[in-house]
């Protein structure tokens, strides 16, 4: 029997690797309730046979995805289906009452041109693009608390735009001169098999990809945009595969206006992430391996040459998907946003 006053939750594509993320978060989460489980899948699996991790925690089967039939079962679904599928279900999901927060791309880009050169199809859901709200909460809390719809992020953009925003608003930079290299574990990639990411292919080797032509460029840049004085910012993003399961690297290269310090970039982002719970400023580079398994984004800079060089990291599937998902929803629903995501 659900708790009235928990948040009910319903899991649309709950087979995905970012869903088991978010399944394993929100079984400790003490105001939060899964009440549904959907996926494409025929026939319908437990959840345990396709996560065996999960046994013992939840026995749930997957029903089929039905938006109008979650209507008083749920209060917000996470959707965690393909860029495209997404904006067919989300008017859907609203008009039967619920929130929502979108794990694809469908929501996270402004300019339907941009969705269409990017991501090769015209958007069909132009009404709800223009409500939706960017959901990294270190920015757009305030928007977020009322917010209908959310796009969560991408987790390059998450890593990039948590160490270079604050520089922007700051006006310590040239926004057209952006450099973001960041390495990525495999489980980015998503749970679908590719030949390119077996074993044999991704162990002891590292390797760039897509150089010039990823699809988190373009987010990245419209990321910076709002904050960038009469003009757009430009960025050149390189991704890369590390042979690991999990986390992000962001190595960020950035032109200031003027000479500055590293106690001047210091100081910047002491003050703008003085109360963020999940920022962790550091003095010595961060690494993937410290937030691991956390939604915390560890940061720190130097100055070299006169060049600022941040350091982001992240875990791809927690702050880079799922926990910052529920970091969203947390802020939705009127709870302190760590809730269910430190411990």
């Amino acid at each position: 029997m659900n708790d009235s006053s928990k948040i009910r939750v319903a899991i649309i594509g709950a087979t995905a690797y970012t869903s088991r993320e978010a399944i394993r978060w929100l079984l400790r989460h003490p105001r939060a309730q899964i009440t549904a489980l959907c996926s494409r899948r025929e026939p319908q699996p437990r959840i345990e046979e396709i996560f065996p991790d999960l046994a013992g925690q939840i026995s749930m089967r997957c029903e089929p995805i039905d938006p109008p039939a979650f209507k008083g079962r749920a209060d917000v679904a996470f959707l965690c289906v393909p860029n495209g599928l997404a904006m067919s279900l989300a008017p859907q999901l609203l008009a039967a009452g619920l929130r929502v927060v979108d794990f694809s791309a469908d929501y996270r880009l402004k300019e339907p041109a941009d969705y269409e050169q990017w991501y090769d199809k015209k958007h069909t859901d132009l009404e709800n693009l223009e409500r939706a709200v960017y959901g990294i909460p270190e920015f757009y809390r305030e928007k977020i608390r009322t917010a209908a719809l959310v796009a969560n992020p991408g987790c390059y953009p998450t890593s990039a735009a948590l160490g270079i925003v604050p520089l922007v608003k700051a006006g310590l930079i040239d926004p057209q001169d952006v450099i973001v290299d960041s390495a990525s574990g495999v489980s980015g990639a998503g749970r679908e098999p590719k030949p390119e990411h077996h074993f044999p292919e991704r162990n002891e080797t590292f390797e760039a990809y897509k150089v010039g032509e990823h699809r988190h460029m373009v987010e990245i840049e419209r990321t910076l945009d709002p904050y960038v004085r009469g003009r757009k910012s430009s960025v050149i993003f390189t991704p890369h595969l590390v042979p690991m399961e999990r986390g992000i690297l962001s190595t960020i290269y950035l032109k200031p206006v003027q000479p500055v310090s590293v106690q001047h970039v210091a100081e910047v982002f002491g003050k703008t992430y003085a109360n963020e719970p999940f920022i962790r400023l550091r003095q010595t580079p961060p690494r993937t391996a410290d937030v691991a398994r956390t939604n915390f984004c560890d940061i720190t800079a130097r100055v070299v040459k006169g060049r600022i060089i941040v350091l982001s990291a992240i875990d791809n599937m927690v702050k880079g998907a799922a926990g910052q998902a529920i970091q969203n929803m947390n802020v939705m629903f009127g709870l302190d946003e760590t809730t269910g995501l430190l411990g």
